[in-house]
C-alpha cells in the first residue's frame, strides 16, 4: 500500500471520534514494523485504548509489542507526567528558596494546567527532541478526539509566544525560568510538524457526513498552522453483499451519500480507502487484516469464537427514561462517552423531546467540535441551543478579571495581570466558569450538556477543584455558579448522567471505566444508553449479521456488569431519524 511505502517519520492520526484511529494507527504501526522498521507508537488520548487493543499493558515507556517484531507503544500518563513536570521545576529551589516560597510554587503547579501542559511537554519531547527518538525509523501518534488534538498541535506556537512576551517571571506554571529551558523545545516541535519530509497528519474518517465535515475543519486549521502535509484515510467503506438486505443498501447509500458531498478541498488530498470489518478489529491478527487487502477476511457469523452468543435485546425505551424526567421539571442532563458513540444526536433528541413536553430546555455542548446546532435543523419551541465557544469565554473571563481582580492594582499591577492572563491556561479556566455557569441554569429548567469525548471530559471534571484555586488566584471573588458545581453534580435529584456507548469492545469498555471514574468522585451515572445496535433489525448481508452476531456478548455485559439501567437505540439510516423514533413511542 502506497500510502505505508510513502510513511514519513513522524504520523499523525486525527479525526472524529469513533472513526477508527486507534485501529488504523495501530495496523500502521504493525505494517511498518513488518517491513523490518522499528516503530514507536504512542497515545496522546487521556482515555486510551491501546492496551486493550494490541493486548499488552502499556506504561509511559516504550513497550514491546508481544507478536510484532520492532513494535514498541506507550501512553502518556497526564497524572505521571505532571509529577515529574513539577519535581522538575521545583527541585532546583529546594534548599535555595525558603520552604513557604517552595511550597507556594508546589501549590502553583497544583493546578489542572500543569497536567496538561505536562502531557503537551512529553509529547514535544517525542517530536522536539531528535535525540529522544533517534533508534525509530517512526513515530505514530493516536491522538485524542479532533478538538482536543487541535489544541495540542496549537500549543508549541501559544507557549513560545508567550514565553517570549512574559516579563514577569512567573506564569501558572510556576516560575519562567522553569518554561524558557523548554522554550527551545517547542520550536523544534513546531519546526517538525510544520516540516513535511518528517511529519504527515493523516485525518481519518468514517464515510459519514459529520466525519467528513470534522475532517475538513480539521485540515484548514492545521493548514493555517502550517501543517500542510495531509492524507485522508476514509474507515469503513460498506459495499452491500446481499442486494436483498434493505439495511445493507441503505448503509450503503449512506456512504455514497456522504462521499458524494464531500468538502472540495479534503477530496483534493490523497485518499486511502478502508473497507467495513464484520469482525471486531482487537488484537495483532485482525490488526494485520485491515490494511492488507490480500488477506480473507472470514465473513462467517461463527467464526469468531466467544462473539457468537443468543440475543437478550431486552432493554427500556430512551422515551421511557425521559418520561422520568420530564416528572422532574428541571435540572441538568449530560450524554457522556467515547468520541463518535453518538453523543451529540442523543443530547438532541432528549433535549426536544424534553421541549416538546412543554419545559424550557438549553441544549449545550462543551465538545470543541460538536455541532449541535446543525444537528437541530429546525427551530423547537421551548428549546434553547448553544455552544461554549472558547475564544468569546476568554474575552468574558478577561475583562471580568481585569474588572475585579484589577481594580485596585496600580498601572505596573495590571500590566503583570494582563500577561499572566495572556497565557494558554486561561483558556481552560474560562471555559470550565463557562461550564459552571451553564450548569446553574439547571436550577430554573432543564439544562442538556453534551460532553466532550471522554478523556477530555474526565479532565474538565478532575480539573474542579484545582480550578477553584486558579480562579481564587485571578479573582477576589469566585463565581457562585463555580462553588457549587461539584455538588451539583453529585446530586443525584440535580443532574443525570446517560453514559453512552457501541455495542463494541472499546466503547463499552471505555464508558466502564468512565463510570468507575465518576464513581470515585461520588457522581452516580442515571442510565446507560446503547447506540446505533444492529440487533433489533433483521439483516441477512453477511458482513452485517457478523456484526450483528458480535454485538450480543457487549450488550449482555452492559447489561449484567456495569449498568443498572439500559436503553437500546437501533442503527438509523438517517443521523436524524431519531427524532421520529421517539416519536413513534411516545404516540404509542
Amino acid at each position: 500500500m502506497k500510502f505505508i511505502e510513502d510513511a514519513t517519520k513522524n504520523l499523525f492520526f486525527t479525526g472524529k471520534g469513533g472513526v477508527g484511529k486507534t485501529s488504523l494507527s495501530c495496523a500502521t504501526a504493525i505494517a511498518l514494523a513488518d517491513s523490518g522498521n522499528k516503530v514507536l507508537l504512542v497515545s496522546t488520548d487521556p482515555a486510551s485504548n491501546l492496551d486493550e487493543v494490541l493486548g499488552t499493558t502499556l506504561t509511559g515507556k516504550p513497550t514491546p509489542i508481544t507478536g510484532v517484531s520492532g513494535l514498541f507503544a506507550l501512553n502518556i500518563d497526564p497524572e505521571e507526567s505532571a509529577r515529574q513536570y513539577r519535581e522538575k521545576i521545583v527541585a532546583p529551589y529546594r534548599g535555595v528558596l525558603p520552604d513557604a516560597a517552595v511550597k507556594s510554587i508546589e501549590e502553583q503547579l497544583s493546578g489542572a494546567c500543569t497536567v496538561g501542559i505536562a502531557a503537551f511537554d512529553e509529547f514535544s519531547r517525542l517530536l522536539g527532541d531528535e535525540s529522544a527518538t533517534k533508534e525509530y525509523d517512526h513515530i505514530i501518534f493516536d491522538t485524542a478526539p479532533t478538538g482536543h488534538t487541535l489544541r495540542l498541535l496549537e500549543l508549541p506556537s501559544a507557549w513560545t509566544g508567550y514565553i517570549d512576551t512574559n516579563t514577569s517571571g512567573t506564569t501558572c506554571l510556576g516560575p519562567l525560568a522553569g518554561l524558557k529551558e523548554q522554550q527551545v523545545l517547542y520550536k523544534n516541535t513546531l519546526m517538525a510538524l510544520s516540516d513535511s519530509s518528517r511529519t504527515t497528519v493523516v485525518l481519518v474518517s468514517k464515510p459519514e457526513k459529520s466525519a467528513l465535515k470534522e475532517a475538513e475543519r480539521t485540515r484548514t486549521e492545521l493548514a493555517m498552522l502550517g501543517i500542510t502535509n495531509q492524507r485522508l484515510i476514509l474507515n469503513g467503506i460498506f459495499n452491500a453483499n446481499d442486494r436483498n438486505d434493505p439495511v445493507a443498501r441503505a448503509l450503503e447509500e449512506k456512504g455514497r451519500l456522504a462521499l458524494r458531498t464531500m468538502p472540495t478541498g479534503l477530496s483534493q488530498i490523497p485518499i486511502t480507502e478502508v473497507p467495513l470489518m464484520p469482525f471486531g478489529l482487537m488484537g495483532i491478527d485482525r490488526l494485520h487484516g485491515m490494511l492488507d487487502n490480500t488477506r480473507v477476511i472470514n465473513t462467517d457469523t461463527q467464526g469468531f469464537p466467544g462473539e457468537s452468543e443468543s440475543f437478550d435485546t431486552t432493554a427500556e425505551h430512551l422515551s421511557t427514561l425521559i418520561d422520568e424526567l420530564s416528572c422532574q421539571g428541571k435540572g441538568v442532563v449530560m450524554t457522556m462517552g467515547k468520541g463518535g458513540v453518538g453523543k451529540t444526536t442523543l443530547a438532541s433528541a432528549i433535549a426536544v423531546e424534553l421541549a416538546r413536553r412543554g419545559h424550557q430546555v438549553h441544549l449545550s455542548t462543551t465538545d470543541p467540535a460538536a455541532h449541535v446546532d446543525v444537528t437541530l435543523a429546525d427551530k423547537i419551541e421551548n428549546l434553547t441551543v448553544s455552544r461554549i465557544d472558547p475564544e468569546t469565554e476568554v474575552n468574558v473571563y478577561k475583562e471580568e478579571v481585569m474588572r475585579t481582580a484589577g481594580s485596585s492594582l496600580d498601572e505596573q499591577g495590571r500590566k503583570l495581570l494582563e500577561e499572566d492572563l495572556r497565557s494558554p491556561c486561561t483558556e481552560e479556566i474560562a471555559v470550565f466558569r463557562a461550564f459552571a455557569r451553564i450548569v446553574d441554569e439547571g436550577k430554573d429548567g432543564f439544562v442538556v450538556l453534551d460532553t466532550a469525548p471522554t478523556g477530555h471530559t474526565l479532565l474538565l471534571l478532575d480539573a474542579a477543584e484545582s480550578y477553584h484555586r486558579e480562579v481564587t488566584r485571578t479573582m477576589s471573588d469566585m463565581p457562585q455558579s463555580v462553588r457549587e458545581l461539584l455538588p451539583r453534580l453529585r446530586d443525584r435529584d440535580f443532574t443525570k448522567i446517560f453514559l453512552v456507548t457501541l455495542p463494541e469492545a472499546t466503547p463499552v469498555h471505555e464508558a466502564a471505566q468512565l463510570q468507575k471514574d465518576l464513581k470515585r468522585a461520588d457522581i452516580e451515572p442515571f442510565a446507560w444508553i446503547i447506540n446505533q445496535s444492529m440487533a433489533p433489525l433483521d439483516v441477512a448481508d453477511p458482513v452485517l449479521m457478523s456484526r450483528k452476531s458480535r454485538e450480543a456478548r457487549f450488550i449482555n455485559e452492559v447489561k449484567i456488569v456495569h449498568a443498572k439501567r439500559v436503553a437500546l437505540v437501533p442503527w438509523m439510516q438517517d443521523e436524524n431519524g431519531i427524532f421520529s423514533w421517539m416519536q413513534k413511542a411516545v404516540a404509542v
